[in-house]
């Protein structure tokens, strides 16, 4: 397999050869997929200090690399993959990978996140991350190794799927590679198509629509090699002994997650009223024992794996021998793919889920925006604003799988009524217009994860003011209207799910909290399992050689967040971006566990603005910012790059 031109090739020493960080490899890998140029650059240790890496680094760059000029479908964008400081350490989950980038969605900021090896395996490769630009002429994929980097022909590999993807590029690099890929649904720019990483364990950074961007780029997939590279380790004892004391109890406290997946919480949810259910309509279904965690395990799962240094192992391994779906094998789906291509459509037929998301893992689809398009279409048609002729001949009912599984291929290929279902929700609604936008379920244009906001006030608030879009990990706020406590941040007790009272100051702190994961790239399932915020700090101070207190840890949390609303800012977003769906905010669902309740989003709005010291219009203050050490991220005025 030749190179698509002649490629520089980007060589450089090992960690060892001192960059004078610890944690960080201290490099990230530039390419310029237009003019095939590769270039190293040094992480500066102050930027690594201020933003830490995954997400928050990810941010910086996006703020210097684009502005609203940028199109996110065009060579102009970024495309940032960082890892975490903790990758490479073996400390419990911290191989994750953030993908930041402007996105084709809602036109605003973008993140994803994916677990898996591939984070190790870039950063094994003497990387902290790669950003990636331009367009290639014709279809490519990226080798990265420690011995090099290089863009090589792609152009045999067009149209595959991303197993079909995986297999190849294995064959071509060994077996010890990590693959990250898009399917056919990325190649056609489909606006919620995601990158897929390790095969048919198939972990995915799926929301946002990163994988759109990478195939506006003509990029077809990104090899990491297994290299030797591992970064400094300012107190290796400390950390030895930390990781044999804290996989200990992760894997003890995870055991229902590693017995029944994060599935296996789908009838808990269901009965609180949590789950959606018939495109948010009802809060009650009846149905969530035939599809949930145990339901597979006692029928189709066949194993289970692990994202790498992993003591928890939630990913599901399924097979499926007889009947209309037999052959089908890999990834089990999630929670959140059984709630939204399941519960939200009203299929109860796991096999058929299991089928559903085998095709879009296959494709490169977000299982999330998939569910919560389809489901949009099958209230469409059922209040007459799509007919079976413009679903060219299709029933799109309620309940029927098939139709389901029909559209999943229609959407990908963006044929007939799939190339409007694949501009997600919101365009969907505006062009059928009528009532369609009263019961399109997005914020920002991202369409909601399966978690209701009317069962969590809080998550209502995260919703409204995640800098994605709609998103329950921007805050992880419902784990604390169910239990959960953090006193290290002031959150001493578990809150009223159904109240107003202090979740505007909640929900800030833990959208700041969950802002230093998602850029430490730490697993968040980690916080039911008991490990808490001082230990997380231990480890930056014994990885790093920094001196960070639980104040420093959540000041940089909160100049992450304020540097993600920025951009937004930049784009024109404000207070009226921070909005619900008026199902969401009108529409009491008057059965199951949240029957009545509806969330009171302007009065947590207002609390939480002033929590934030933003203005009345939720734009973040000069004082604010210069207190944050965002003085330059100020409105002074756009490039016109």
């Amino acid at each position: 397999r030749g190179s698509s031109r002649a490629t520089p090739v980007a060589r450089f020493q090992g960690q060892r050869g001192g960059t004078g960080l610890f944690g960080h490899a201290g490099r990230v890998l530039r390419v310029d997929l237009g003019s095939s140029d590769i270039t190293v650059e040094r992480l500066n240790g102050a930027l690594a200090r201020k933003y830490v890496g995954g997400s928050g680094l990810g941010t910086y760059y996006l703020n210097k690399e684009t502005n609203p000029l940028s199109r996110p479908l065009g060579p102009e964008n970024a495309l940032i993959l960082l890892t975490g400081p903790f990758a490479g350490t073996r400390l419990p989950t911290s191989a994750r990978l953030a993908v930041v980038t402007k996105s084709p969605l809602t036109g605003m900021y973008a993140e994803s996140d994916v677990g898996g090896t591939f984070g190790l395996k870039l950063k094994r490769s003497g990387f902290d991350g790669i950003i990636i630009t331009g367009r290639a002429r014709k279809p490519c994929y990226l080798y990265v190794s420690e011995q090099g980097a290089r863009i090589l022909d792609a152009s045999d590999l067009a149209g595959k799927d991303t197993y079909e993807v995986d297999d190849a590029l294995k064959s071509v690099h060994g077996q010890k590679v990590t693959v990250a890929s898009i399917g056919p649904a990325g190649e056609n720019l489909v606006k919620f198509a995601g990158i897929m990483t390790d095969g048919r364990h198939a972990r995915a950074a799926g929301r946002c629509g990163v994988g759109a961007v990478m195939g506006s780029k003509n990029l077809k997939a990104i090899v990491a090699a297994q290299g030797t590279q591992s970064p400094r380790i300012a107190d290796p004892d400390a950390v030895s002994e930390s990781i044999r004391r804290w996989s200990r109890v992760l894997a003890e406290q995870g055991q229902g997650m590693r017995a029944y997946g994060t599935a296996g919480g789908l009838e808990s949810n269901e009965f609180i009223g949590d789950m959606p259910i018939k495109n948010w309509a009802l809060g009650a279904w009846g149905k969530s024992e035939s599809v949930n965690g145990e339901a597979m395990a006692a029928t189709v799962l066949t194993g289970r794996y692990h994202c790498a240094n992993c003591p928890i192992g939630c990913g599901r391994e399924i097979s499926i021998s007889a009947g209309p779906f037999a052959g089908i094998s890999g990834s089990g789906p999630e929670y959140e793919t059984i709630s939204m291509l399941g519960a939200n459509c009203l299929v109860d037929d796991l096999e058929a889920i299991c089928a559903a998301n085998d095709l879009c893992n296959r494709y490169g689809l977000d299982t999330i925006s998939t569910g919560s398009v389809i489901a949009f279409a099958m209230e469409a048609y059922e209040r007459g604003l799509l007919s079976k002729a413009d679903c060219s001949g299709l029933e799109v009912k309620w309940g029927d799988a098939d139709a389901v599984l029909t559209l999943i291929r229609m959407i990908a290929f963006r044929q007939g009524i799939g190339d409007l279902l694949g501009e997600g929700v919101r365009r969907c609604a505006e062009e059928l217009g009528g009532v369609a936008e009263e019961f399109a379920i997005h914020t920002k244009g991202l369409e909601f994860p399966a978690h209701d906001p009317r069962a969590h006030n809080s998550v209502a608030l995260s919703y409204a003011t995640s800098n994605r879009g709609g998103c329950h990990l921007a805050g992880f706020t419902h784990m604390f209207e169910k239990g959960g406590v953090m006193p290290e941040i002031g959150l001493h007790e578990s809150q009223d799910r159904f109240g107003t009272d202090k979740k505007g100051w909640m929900t800030s702190k833990l959208q700041d909290a969950m802002g230093m994961y998602d850029s430490l790239k730490l697993c968040k399932f980690t916080l039911g399992c008991g490990l808490p915020i001082s230990q997380v700090v231990e480890w930056m101070n014994a990885v790093m050689d920094w001196d960070v207190d639980v104040d420093e840890f959540m000041l940089t949390g909160e100049r992450i967040y304020n540097l993600k609303r920025m951009y937004n800012v930049r784009h024109g977003a404000s207070r009226k971006d921070d909005d619900l769906p008026l199902r969401i905010t009108t529409s009491r669902r008057n059965t199951g566990g949240a029957a009545l309740n509806l969330p009171h989003l302007g009065e947590m709005l207002n609390q939480y603005y002033q929590v934030r010291a933003w203005d009345e219009f939720g734009i973040p203050t000069s004082a604010k910012l210069a207190e944050l050490g965002l003085g330059e991220f100020m409105m002074t005025g756009e490039p016109t790059k």
